[in-house]
This record gives C-alpha cells, sequence and structure tokens, in this order.
C-alpha cells in the first residue's frame, strides 16, 4: 500500500493509473477504522481497479464545543488494517494541507443541511461538504463510496454532487451492525460498559417503529412516542426521532411510500446516530402474500 501526504503525491500516482485506463474508487474517512469502514473498501475494490482511502479529522466539520481534540485518532493501527484489505493507496493530509490558507470559499447545500443533526449541529454539513467537494478536487474518483449509517450526510453530498455536475459516481454501501444491532460507529469507543450494553436500544426503537408503520399503523407521532420512553428510560437524551420521505428527509405523510426513520440521541457523553429505511407497501404487500400462502 502506497502512503502520501501531500497533494501532488496524491495526484501523481492516480495520474499513472489513469494513463494505464483504470477505474478509481474512493472512501473517505477520519480514521478510528472498524468493520464498516473496511466494508467500504471491499466493496469499491469490486467495483473498481484502484481504490483510494483518506484519512483526514476535519476541522470543518466540528464545532466549538464538539470533540475534535479528543477524536480518535489510530494513524497506525489504521494503516495496517487498510493494508491488510490490499488497500491501494492510502492519502494522510495535514490540516495545512487540506487548509492552507483560510477558507473564503463556502460549499453548502441549503435546506437539507439545516435539518435534524444540522439543526443541532449548526454549520456542520457545510464543513462536510467543503472538504468532500475539495477531496473530489484532489482525488477525482470514477467511483465514492459511502456509508448509509449517516444518511443526512450521503443526502448532502448527493445534492451536491448533482448540484456541481462533479463526475462521480455514488454508492451508499449499508451499515454495518455489532452482532447487537448497534451501528458501528468510530464515537462508540466512548461508550462506558453500562452504556455499551444499553445502545443497542437505539436500533430496536427504530426496528420497532418501522414495524409499526409496515402494519397499517398512519399515527406516527403515536410509534415514535412509544418508543422514545423506552429509550429515556434507559437513559437516551432524544435530539431528534423523525419519520421522513427519503427522498429529501422532510416529514412523512400516509401516502408516501419510500421512507426513513431518523434517530440521534446521547448516552452520556456520546452522541449516537442511527437510521432505518424501507418502502412501506411492497413490504407490507409481501407479508400479506406470505401470510395466505402460508409461507
Amino acid at each position: 500500500m502506497q502512503i502520501v501526504r501531500s497533494i501532488k503525491d496524491l495526484r501523481f500516482a492516480i495520474t499513472a493509473w489513469r494513463q494505464n485506463g483504470q477505474r478509481v474508487a474512493f472512501v473517505p474517512t477520519m480514521g478510528n477504522l472498524h468493520a464498516g469502514h473496511i466494508q467500504l473498501v471491499k466493496t469499491a475494490q469490486q467495483q473498481a481497479d484502484r481504490v483510494v482511502v483518506s484519512i483526514f479529522v476535519n476541522p470543518a466539520q466540528f464545532g466549538p464545543n464538539e470533540d475534535f481534540a479528543s477524536y480518535p485518532r489510530t494513524e497506525q493501527p489504521d494503516q495496517a488494517k487498510l493494508a491488510d484489505c490490499g488497500t491501494d493507496l492510502l492519502f494522510l493530509p495535514s490540516v495545512v494541507e487540506m487548509y492552507p490558507t483560510p477558507l473564503q470559499t463556502q460549499v453548502s447545500v441549503k435546506g437539507l443541511s439545516t435539518l435534524h443533526c444540522g439543526a443541532s449541529r449548526p454549520g456542520h454539513f457545510d464543513g462536510v461538504a467543503i472538504v468532500v467537494c475539495k477531496l473530489l478536487n484532489m482525488v477525482q474518483p470514477d467511483l465514492l463510496l459511502l456509508g448509509e449509517k449517516d444518511f443526512q450526510q450521503l443526502a448532502v453530498i448527493r445534492t451536491m454532487v448533482a448540484d456541481l455536475n462533479i463526475p462521480v459516481t455514488i454508492q451508499g454501501v449499508p451499515t454495518v451492525r455489532e452482532a447487537d444491532g448497534l451501528a458501528m460507529s468510530s464515537r462508540n469507543s466512548y461508550l462506558t460498559t453500562p452504556e455499551r450494553q444499553h445502545a443497542p436500544l437505539l436500533y430496536r426503537a427504530l426496528c420497532a417503529t418501522r414495524d409499526a408503520v409496515l402494519s397499517g399503523s398512519t399515527d406516527y407521532q403515536s410509534a415514535i412516542d412509544r418508543q422514545t420512553k423506552i429509550l429515556q428510560d434507559a437513559g437516551f437524551l432524544l435530539d431528534y426521532f423523525r419519520i421522513c420521505r427519503s427522498a429529501d428527509l422532510l416529514p412523512a405523510t400516509e401516502n408516501d411510500a419510500e421512507l426513513v426513520i431518523l434517530i440521534a440521541a446521547k448516552l452520556g457523553k456520546t452522541r449516537l446516530i442511527d437510521n432505518i429505511y424501507f418502502t412501506r407497501g411492497n413490504w407490507a404487500r409481501a407479508k400479506s402474500e406470505a401470510a395466505v400462502t402460508g409461507a
């Protein structure tokens, strides 16, 4: 695995691949890699000749009172994991390499960036948009792979790429979970042992709410309220818990079929996010048909 720290060396390596007609996939990360990140790399390897992974803890997407300074940085173990799974190139830029001068240009996806996580983390998605835009300009990949755990982030980047005509195909990769359902996240390491035991309740609440919708309930708020009480009793402090249209993340109505349930909550000092998305009509129809046929 080749490791580069400068934009110049990154472009030099990729230019050589391009001259050989090779297809390039890109996986941007903030490090502290887990099985979810490795799944992104493995998916990329199935669809491209070369895979570039970046590790950069982006200060632009952290608020003044957030965990930029304490965010887990595990460069050596991360390098070993990426080498073991056959990554072609690791881009490890410094903050100065990424932001040599104060930014005078802003990349902002209006509307979408102010919903949900954007409401409680003002400016967060602007920081995500600018760093991903810069990385895409540096790598110029054919394929960008992003995890679906942060569904809103994926939606923001899809919108940015479409609006700016950036020539890259985006592929969302399903969330990788622990055996008890907890979505893998670098921030899971913040959880205490008792908190880690309660953390899977977040995913169970999503599943229970989905099942209530799929069973025919159109009283979305009651379904959410039932699960909210369970989570609060377990010590979660809810930021948001909403049933939305997956296309634009606006509130869903009973006429919408393509849905996503978004949730964010603090457990102790750790902020956890998760989601579950589904097509209401297809699932309900399949369940009905299975009941009729006895399958």
